[in-house]
């Protein structure tokens, strides 16, 4: 059995990233754990299960976001919480005990309950239309959160005094408290009347009895479950870990005699400031791995820095693949160049700006992509400051930068009473799918970072859209798909190379179709198929 552990957390706490329906997206849901439970949930040739370690009420709606909502999966919080439903209940909050006169009132956003002409509580819902935690109110302040679960009960409720949180219960299905967690000191509390977690392995359950009725941290009480859990599996089993100074130390121990592999992804398993403990667990982990599995060739030579890995225990395997589509970036005789800014040197993206500029203001139809997968609010806004700023530091007219169908029409940029084209437009994505979306109609990448991003290449393989870079990437051949600049001052040659004819653009959707061969999901399947050999 394979048994995917993932980092699925909130940040630096052991709970889930849910989220109200109307809020932006923060954060993209997707990591490597995802693309790997996506690989093997379609295959079938494998047997596996996910291993939860973090409070997650919403994990059904989770597993259905990303396509793989049968798939099987372990919960330490639910061990604890000693709940056995699997189905997703539909609740409606009708449905719950309210008191006598109480009105709703409903706003694009959430649901207000005014009893007597005070607000008594606030409902608010997750993406999918179900409710994800109810405020409620004394005096006008916020004095209990209850948090729902997608399958129909009330999970863990806050306790607030003066409107700040003071403790957290987790609670049985039958809405008993079981787990108290002390939010001031983060010690946790046992109800000593239902001293005992439940543990599902291979269909059949099994009651354990807490070995203490007091915990210091939460971490604590996650090892004590999860490794009795583990006692349980078969010394053959094989447990890929998602690497995150999170959870470290907990499977550290709990997997040292373990068969496991390490996933690293992106910087998910950097330590916190100054957090020399946590460092020293994530190398200790390393060094006690079987196997390692890095998103990329940049993160493998950081983990053959951080420790010494054997020279065939380390492996390069994207987290994303490619398919075969030719995009639509040709139906349109727009000519769209996508310029990622996150992470892209100041004085370089001004330089980048101008250049870009100057090449479009002479063309009819080429217009300049601005990306962003920064999902603040105001994102849009600061890379089109970003741009006209720039422009306007080189004498071009700032009006050049302006969203889609908001043209900025300055006095002093009429001619002829003609208003100022728009060659920069942003694009704020965030999820992935958006990215995709968004790459589909491109007919350029310019990515100068030192180190392109990975998902936008792999798009770009994938529709056959030729790349401008400044480092050498498994996803870039020289002159085939792409030009690896030497000097910025090239920047006018390489774009006028692809986008002065069809030729080079065809030449480059051959080369990307060669490219695009050595990262589909069979041989993405293929390679996951070599490291579980090697470590079983």
């Amino acid at each position: 059995m394979l048994y995917f552990i993932p980092a699925w957390y909130k940040g630096r706490e052991w709970c889930e990233n849910e989220q109200s329906w109307h809020e932006k997206r923060r954060y993209s849901e997707f990591d490597d754990t995802v693309k790997q439970i996506q690989l093997f949930h379609r295959d079938g040739t494998y047997g596996y299960q996910i291993l939860s370690l973090g409070f997650s009420p919403n994990f059904r709606h989770f597993l259905h976001r990303q396509s793989v909502y049968r798939a099987p999966y372990w919960s330490c919080f639910d061990a604890i919480q000693e709940v056995r439903r699997k189905k997703v209940r539909v609740l409606s909050f009708h449905d719950l005990k309210w008191p006598e006169g109480i009105e709703f009132f409903y706003s694009p956003f959430a649901v207000a309950a005014m009893l007597q002409g005070e607000k008594y509580a606030e409902i608010n819902f997750g993406e999918d239309g179900n409710p994800i935690w109810i405020a409620l109110y004394q005096e006008g302040k916020v004095c209990r959160r209850n948090i729902y679960d997608d399958r129909g009960f009330i999970s863990a409720t806050v306790l607030y005094e003066d409107g700040k949180p003071c403790y957290q219960d987790y609670l049985r299905e039958n809405g008993i408290w079981k787990l108290r967690h002390d939010l001031k000191d983060g010690h946790i509390q046992i109800n000593e009347k239902c001293p005992t977690y439940l543990l599902e392995y291979e269909g059949k359950w099994k009651t354990r009895q807490f070995s203490k009725m007091q915990y210091d941290r939460m971490e604590e009480v996650i090892y004590e479950v999860f490794n009795a859990w583990l006692k349980m599996t078969k010394s053959s089993d094989i447990f890929c870990v998602a690497m995150d100074s999170l959870h470290a130390g907990i499977l550290g121990k709990a997997l040292r005699y373990k068969k496991k592999i390490l996933s690293f992804f992106r910087d998910r398993c950097a330590p916190a400031s100054g957090a020399e403990t946590e460092q020293k667990k994530v190398l200790e982990l390393i060094r006690d791995a079987d196997y390692i599995v890095a998103d990329s060739g940049e993160n493998a030579k950081k983990i053959r820095r951080m420790a010494r890995i054997p020279a065939g225990g380390l492996m390069v395997i994207p987290p994303y693949d490619t398919r075969a589509d030719a995009g639509i970036s040709l139906q349109s005789n727009i000519q769209k160049i996508l310029l990622p800014l996150d992470g892209l040197e100041q004085e370089l993206a001004k330089k980048t700006i101008c250049i870009l500029g100057t090449y479009a203001s002479k063309k009819e139809n080429v217009h300049i992509h601005l990306l962003t997968r920064d999902a603040g609010y105001n994102a849009k806004e600061t890379i089109l400051s970003q741009a006209r700023s720039a422009l306007a530091a080189a004498g071009l007219p700032e009006a050049w930068a302006a969203e889609q169908g908001k043209p900025v029409v300055s006095e002093n940029d009429l001619e002829e009473g003609e208003a100022v084209p728009v060659l920069f437009i942003p694009e704020q994505r965030v999820e992935e799918s958006s990215v995709s979306i968004c790459m589909r109609e491109q007919w350029l990448l310019v990515d100068l970072r030192d180190v392109p991003e990975q998902y936008l290449q792999i798009n770009a393989v994938s529709f056959g859209i030729p790349q401008i870079v400044r480092s050498r990437t498994d996803f870039v051949q020289n002159g085939g798909n792409g030009i690896i600049l030497k000097k910025l001052g090239d920047l006018p040659k390489a774009l006028a190379y692809y986008l002065n004819g069809l030729e080079h653009l065809n030449e480059a959707r051959v080369y990307c179709y060669k490219i695009s061969r050595d990262y589909t999901t069979e041989r993405l399947l293929e390679m996951w198929g070599e490291v579980m050999e090697s470590v079983g």
